[in-house]
């Protein structure tokens, strides 16, 4: 992990916090892991001003461009709300297993998590930031 653990800024963590909160019931399985998984992540992620939030970091609204190493198989997609998501356009909700997996690593950084086809190796091979579509949190 390359800053050795998640990173965060403000407005997203507090959002994400009760983003948490709000979906600790959910009955799916995986989708109740990723949920406590990132939950107890957050626990030590380094929460940042929006000015020293490093660019190769995932977060809201990041195209985030993911693989994994078994396979070759490769995907990008938008990381955003839950509200906002939309599998046809790629738009992958950060409380979905994918979303949760990705939120708040930086490129190059490899992660194990559990999937409904089971656990997968993900690295992240790129980020960008949409800074023309602001998040309203």
């Amino acid at each position: 992990m390359k800053y050795g653990t998640l990173m965060l800024e403000k407005k997203e963590f507090v959002t994400l916090k009760r983003l948490l909160n709000l979906s600790a019931e959910y009955k799916e399985d995986t989708r109740k892991y990723s949920v406590k998984r990132l939950a107890e992540e957050l626990k030590n992620a380094k929460v940042v001003d929006e000015s020293d939030f490093p660019e190769d970091v995932v977060r809201f609204n990041s195209l985030v461009t993911v693989s994994t190493e078994d396979n070759g198989w490769e995907t990008t997609f938008q990381l955003v709300l839950p509200t906002e998501s939309h599998a046809a356009m790629s738009r992958v909700s950060v409380l979905a297993p994918m979303g949760s997996a990705v939120m708040g690593y930086a490129k190059n950084d490899t992660m194990e998590w559990e999937f409904p086809a089971g656990v997968k190796t993900l690295k992240i091979k790129n980020v960008q930031h949409k800074i023309e579509e602001e998040i309203q949190l």
